[in-house]
């Protein structure tokens, strides 16, 4: 993600319409009429605020937008640039979730967390994503380069870069452009369930180890 001002990424944002909106003909049609557009306008004011600490007068600029558009970013999120959000009613980017640069975000789509986590709980979205309508994507972990949501798609864990990824778990269904059997998908769930879960018990156990020494 290109570190921009924010002229330079509401820019490339219009831009993003143009690109990936056939119904709008036209940068005054983008820039007048296209909700998204105007979240990412706000967003980078109030974002502004929330970084130099004027946390409350963030938090009212963004219910003010949500209240405009139907799209609500929490201050605190990060968004690249070149972003576009096509018929965002419904659209909830959390505090701690990260969009990176052309990411397309269509209507429905929630970036948020499972209520477990502390501190970093919302995902970080790479470059070049598409989240298509409905999707939700809840947990602290990565979507990489290029993935793409399906519809309606409940994202619990790590999506490969180049993946497409669908369902209710979502499940990887392509991989850099090649088709992936279920058996192959299940298998590599259930590997990555059982190494989170030693991960856990590793946590576990360097925590009583703490707690022994400093006995």
């Amino acid at each position: 993600m290109k570190s921009l001002s924010a002229f330079a990424a509401i820019k490339r944002d219009l831009n993003a319409v143009m690109l990936h909106d056939p119904a709008t003909k036209s940068k005054p049609e983008a820039a007048l009429c296209s909700s998204g557009f105007h979240a990412l306008v706000l967003y980078r004011l109030f974002h502004f605020f929330y970084i130099h600490r004027y946390f409350v007068t963030a938090r009212i600029l963004s219910a003010l937008t949500r209240l405009l558009t139907g799209i609500e970013i929490h201050p605190g999120a990060v968004i690249g640039s070149g972003v576009f959000i096509d018929h965002g009613t419904g659209v909830v980017i959390g505090e701690t979730a990260v969009v990176g640069d052309n990411v397309v975000i269509y209507q429905g789509v929630t970036l948020g967390g499972t209520g477990k986590d502390k501190g970093k709980r919302h995902p970080t979205v790479q470059d070049d994503v598409i989240i298509s309508a409905g999707a939700k994507v809840l947990g602290p972990f990565t979507v990489g380069h290029g993935a793409k949501i399906g519809a309606g798609a409940v994202v619990l864990r790590e999506v490969p870069p180049n993946a497409t990824v669908v369902g209710v778990p979502a499940r990887i269904v392509k991989l850099n452009g090649q088709r992936v059997d279920r058996q192959t998908t299940d298998d590599t769930a259930a590997l990555t369930s059982r190494i989170d879960l030693l991960e856990n018990k590793i946590a576990q156990i360097q925590a009583e180890l703490n707690r022994s020494n400093g006995e």
